[in-house]
């Protein structure tokens, strides 16, 4: 057997390769490795490419490509490289997917699940980017449809979809368990729904204020109500009184009306209505999921409303 004329029996080919006569046999039987001649007996023989073949098909077999696809690399019909890109993108999905099950896993371990929440959270886990973004979608259309909600709200709230990185920690996926039975919970899509209908009434009576001017306020009474909080100020106090005047009339400002006693009960209203903790509780899931810094509108929100209420 020597030169390249050299023919070879299965059985050397197992010897000379380290597979089995079976493997062999198989991927022969498959076209990927075809034999050369036949003895008159109707024994297979392989040539000097038959040990060529057998590295490549092993090699490509341990990466996890199927036969059908490893017969095209050797008709030549695809390059290796063309197979290897279309793979490596295959196996960082699979890593994607075996690194969420061990989030999932570990979130389980550590909140001590039952079996039915543990069903849960695996199927929650799993759901692709765009079936959560059409989760959160629904929530949104659910909960305000028909309403003439400024767009700008709206936009926010599609703009903030929950994303679970590749690699997600524990607090990552029971945040967003969470945050998948907060979003389909039908009390909070009312409360929600109440909210932005009052929000509504809100605007028609007192006209639409500026976003930037909004926002300015938004952070002013997040700014001092932090401030007083910080130092102990309790807002039902009488120290605090001046502070909760100076924000009911900023208030009164925003909304073009004349700060005292009616307007303060009417933006009692409206902050007792849109102050539902699940609101709040939303986007901290929202933050924790994303990795952005947590909301504190919510504690800034209570503060005011104790003071108003003790006023």
């Amino acid at each position: 057997m020597d030169g390249d004329t050299s023919l070879y029996s299965i059985g050397e080919l197992a010897r000379l390769t380290g597979l089995t006569v079976k493997t062999i046999r198989f991927w022969s039987d498959e076209g990927v490795v075809p034999p050369a001649d036949r003895t008159p007996a109707g024994y297979r023989l392989y040539g000097q490419d038959a040990l060529a073949r057998l590295g490549l098909v092993r090699t490509l077999r341990d990466l996890g490509v199927g036969l059908a696809t490893i017969r095209q690399v050797l008709e030549r019909e695809v390059t290796v490289a063309e197979v290897a890109a279309v793979h490596a993108e295959a196996l960082e999905t699979q890593i994607r997917t075996l690194r969420l099950r061990q989030a999932v896993l570990r979130a389980v371990a550590g909140r001590g699940s039952t079996p039915e929440e543990m069903e849960l959270m695996h199927t929650l886990a799993h759901l692709t980017d765009r079936e959560r973004r059409r989760l959160i979608h629904d929530f949104i259309d659910n909960a305000f449809e028909g309403l003439d909600v400024d767009p700008g709200f709206l936009a926010t709230l599609r703009d903030a979809m929950p994303v679970l990185p590749d690699d997600p920690a524990p607090e990552q996926v029971d945040a967003w368990v969470e945050l998948a039975g907060l979003v389909q919970d039908e009390d909070f899509r009312a409360g929600m729904r109440r909210a932005a209908e009052d929000q509504i009434r809100a605007r028609d009576e007192a006209g639409q204020p500026e976003p930037d001017e909004a926002r300015r306020l938004a952070d002013l009474i997040r700014e001092r109500t932090a401030e007083a909080r910080k130092t102990g100020l309790a807002p039902e106090s009488e120290a605090a009184r001046p502070l909760v005047d100076e924000l009911a009339r900023q208030c009164a400002g925003l909304a073009g009306r004349e700060d005292g006693p009616e307007f303060r009960r009417w933006l009692l209203e409206r902050l007792e209505i849109g102050n539902d903790s699940r609101y709040e509780r939303y986007w901290r899931l929202l933050a924790v999921i994303n990795g952005w810094p947590a909301p504190d509108m919510g504690p800034a929100v209570e503060w005011l409303i104790a003071g108003l209420r003790a006023a």
